[in-house]
């Protein structure tokens, strides 16, 4: 499923996560710590992967269209947010 979100709001939930948290989401889903970390904007394409995030240039750092929501629904869950109110705010 993709959603469109702004980069500022994304890079504000990876901020908001508990340190060790990219290692955490990387382990659940089998993934490359590198690849969740460049989900969130990191560019460290050498050990991790692309992950079909493309940034649009605009206000609050541009537009970001996830293909997949997978890894910010992990993230949001271990913040304790449903996806319902992060859709209310």
């Amino acid at each position: 499923m993709s959603k469109t979100i702004t980069f500022n709001e994304l890079r504000k939930i990876k901020d908001a996560l508990p340190s060790g948290s990219m290692a955490k989401i990387a382990e659940e889903l089998g993934l490359e710590k590198e690849t969740v970390k460049n989900y969130f904007g990191g560019s460290d394409y050498d050990e991790g992967k692309s992950v079909g995030v493309h940034i649009e240039p605009g206000p609050d750092g541009g537009l970001v269209l996830l293909d997949d929501t997978t890894i910010l629904d992990v993230a949001l869950r271990m913040l304790g947010i449903s996806e319902e109110e992060k859709e209310e705010e």
